[in-house]
């Protein structure tokens, strides 16, 4: 795999600055060590009764106007999703906490659904081995996928499928497919005839075969709501540059016959690049050759812009080509009924190419991206693994709001997915990840985040990333501070508490723009990924400097393509971003992030809360709601839980996440050097420790401005009774010490 480059901004290595070492010793924190749910009817937190009796009862999901999904019976649904491996033949992570049995799909959907999931991924492989025929299917994940999709549905958990990723697919000789001397098959799968042929036979046995768990195919099941045509590919990216030999002729030539039609002959196209000519030209023989990805990653004039531009145009409608060849295939080949999304990659430079990857999805109904949230991990296994002597860096929202997920150029009246993502270990702050992603999708109309990923039925407990090597597995979210804080987070999202803004930008693009590789008014940041990565405005644009990218964080942010530029539009920014404050508010009123203070709030009617450094603002105050903490780094949330107002609600949700490490874990401060000469300040780990987890415990008063509250119940991890909390009286309302050793109160 390619090593990524991070691209940081002096802000971001500021906020990578550490906060002081942590041993994680037993007096300050709890042994988390819950037992197997039995999903008892005594529970005081189940949010199963969120989800329909049975996913795809009314019907196929649906897209409004908008770009909001919609039930089969068009009432307004929103997604709170997870990526799953449960049963798979090779989980991705440890078997659940305090169980010695394998995990169990059954057991696994009823868990999710209790805490608030009603969508699920399947990130599958279904191309056959190379040594075996390229008509057949790897049965073991079409059989993982059916069955899944069985259990998911009983529990209301509709199903997103992604069968195919380029990355591992190795080209088999007796395939007939050119790439068996390739490393994988990055980028054949948009414009290799036979590699497609072989493609749709996949398909066709997964969809149109019928499932025997439920006796309905896939095409005909409405518990599926979405088809992921291929995860992570792009010719627009940087392995597009690993194509070689006949794949690499074939493209050549596909670009020549393009070319000869756009310009009547390729000696019009060589005459409209200024006779600008690349090494593998041979344009008698009917081939045109591509620059370096890297050329299309700076501005450039003359004769070379203008062939930049073509390949651009050119690599962009030939994955738009394939994305309605495959969309047309689905429907009228196969029945399917799901909605259809194209991919969910990068490019090469997220400033002058993502517009051209975006607008080949608009062949689909579905925009998606994969993006995560982490630091910086230095280390030998650093793609999958955590050992001792790695280097890392905590980042947080709340110091540095510019990584953050959610800040995406969304195309306008389509759904947008974030299909893989999570706070990746070994960040420390990994509990603000739940407020934060349901808070922001609220507010900017992001339509899905899965978290990425499981292969447990209940709990991830601290394990190696691959059962052996010695270390600590990062692509997890099945621990305290991500898993545990999803019950208040999906509840607020699922229920609408907090309000959809309107919109901060609405850029207007011509696909023109668009393939010159212009920069737009506003661009967001290219993503995180440890295993693969390595100016100007628009000109004819109405806007003529750059729009601050915390306007991400002010309302959603929108693109039209094929559109007059002169028609873009941009909020009025000066009421919600005070850059020498360090805050930018919601257009809505509801969310403030104080970035330079390190803290964030939410104020809504039926929620409130904060995440924030405590050390430094020791007391969060929100309309209802009072949180005062000696914790340095906690996130509350105070949702209701019956509809109402939390001054007036009968039943409220407590909800605390602080920190956790695995037991043993150990750090210390140490210097990470950075590519240029630069380095940043950070931390070494010392152990890597084990089982179980340890929770930091929480130090924190809570006052709750509600006179009808009487009684408080401390939950367990199953949102099961374990005692009752004193309430005290005052002049604010209820107040009450959050315990040391949970995470969820309720109120009533």
């Amino acid at each position: 795999m390619m090593k990524k480059t991070a691209l940081l901004s002096a802000l971001t290595l500021a906020a990578c600055a550490p906060t002081g070492a942590q041993n994680w010793s037993q007096a300050d924190t709890w042994a988390f060590e819950p037992g197997p749910d039995t999903f008892s009817s005594s529970a005081l937190l189940d949010l199963r009764s969120l989800n329909e009796k049975a996913a795809g009862e009314s019907g196929f999901v649906k897209v409004d106007a908008n770009g909001d999904f919609l039930l089969g019976n068009g009432r307004p649904v929103r997604f709170w999703c997870v990526n799953t491996g449960v049963e798979r033949e090779k989980p991705f992570v440890a078997r659940p906490l305090g169980r010695k049995t394998e995990p169990k799909l059954d057991r696994h959907a009823r868990f999710l659904a209790k805490r608030g999931v009603n969508m699920v991924r399947l990130h599958a492989h279904i191309e056959p081995k190379p040594e075996q025929p390229v008509d057949t299917i790897n049965e073991s994940e079409r059989d993982w996928i059916w069955r899944t999709v069985a259990a998911m549905k009983k529990e209301g958990i509709y199903t997103t499928i992604s069968p195919y990723w380029a990355i591992p697919v190795k080209i088999g000789k007796g395939w007939g497919v050119p790439g068996a001397d390739q490393e994988n098959a990055a980028a054949l799968l948009f414009f290799e005839p036979k590699l497609q042929q072989a493609y749709f036979g996949w398909l066709r046995k997964l969809y149109a075969e019928k499932n025997p768990y439920t006796g309905v195919p896939l095409s005909q099941e409405p518990a599926v709501a979405i088809l992921q045509i291929q995860n992570e590919d792009s010719l627009l990216f940087w392995t597009i540059n690993n194509l070689k030999g006949e794949a690499r002729q074939i493209l050549q030539r596909q670009y020549a016959n393009w070319l000869a039609k756009k310009y009547g002959s390729l000696t019009a196209a060589a005459q409209r690049w200024q006779g600008h000519t690349l090494p593998g030209d041979d344009l008698p023989a009917g081939r045109a050759d591509f620059a370096n990805v890297y050329e299309m990653t700076q501005p450039r004039q003359g004769g070379i812009h203008r062939r930049l531009s073509d390949q651009t145009e050119f690599w962009a409608r030939t994955m738009y080509d394939f994305n309605k060849k495959t969309a047309d295939f689905l429907r009228n080949e196969l029945g399917c009924k799901q909605l259809i999304n194209a991919g969910n990659w990068r490019t090469a430079d997220s400033a002058r190419l993502f517009d051209a990857e975006r607008w080949s999805y608009t062949a689909n109904e579905v925009d998606a991206v994969n993006r995560y949230f982490g630091g910086i991990h230095k280390g030998p296994a650093e793609g999958w693994n955590i050992r001792v002597g790695d280097k890392f860096t905590s980042d947080t929202v709340l110091r540095d709001p510019n990584p953050f997920p959610l800040t995406l150029r969304q195309t306008a009246g389509r759904p947008m997915l974030i299909t893989e993502s999570a706070w990746v270990m070994p960040n420390g702050y990994a509990s603000e990840g739940p407020l934060l992603v349901a808070a922001y999708q609220s507010l900017t109309g992001i339509d899905g985040y899965y978290w990425f990923a499981t292969g447990d039925d209940e709990w991830t407990e601290p394990a190696s990333g691959n059962g052996y090597d010695p270390g600590q597995a990062k692509w997890l979210f099945g621990n305290p501070d991500m898993l545990g804080t999803f019950p208040a987070a999906a509840l607020m999202y699922r229920k609408g508490y907090v309000k959809r803004g309107a919109p901060a930008v609405v850029e207007h693009r011509s696909l023109q723009n668009v393939f010159e590789r212009n920069v737009p008014v506003i661009v967001e940041e290219g993503g995180f990924d440890p295993n693969r990565d390595m100016g100007d405005v628009a000109p004819t644009s109405s806007v003529k400097t750059p729009v601050d990218p915390l306007a991400f964080l002010v309302g959603p942010v929108q693109v039209v393509y094929g559109s007059d530029p002169a028609k873009t539009k941009v909020l009025g920014l000066s009421p919600y971003v005070n850059r020498a404050q360090g805050l930018v508010k919601s257009n809505t009123g509801q969310i403030e992030l104080h970035y330079k203070e390190n803290y964030l709030l939410i104020d809504a009617p039926s929620v409130q809360g904060a995440v924030s450094f405590f050390e430094k603002n020791r007391v969060a105050t929100t309309s209802d709601v009072q949180i005062t903490s000696k914790n340095e780094f906690a996130s509350v949330l105070v949702v209701a839980m019956d509809d109402q107002p939390l001054k007036t609600s009968k039943k409220i949700l407590v909800q605390v996440g602080t920190r956790s490490r695995p037991t043993g874990w150990s750090e210390k401060k140490s210097t990470l050097a950075l590519e240029g000469g630069r380095s940043v300040e950070g931390f070494e780990v010392v152990s890597t420790g084990g089982a179980p987890w340890r929770v930091e415990k929480a130090d924190m008063t809570v006052t709750v401005n509600n006179p009808k509250l009487r009684k408080g119940t401390v939950l367990d991890m199953n949102g099961m009774p374990m005692r009752t909390l004193d309430l005290c009286e005052t002049v604010e309302g209820r107040v009450f010490s959050f315990p040391e050793d949970a995470m969820y109160v309720v109120l009533q």
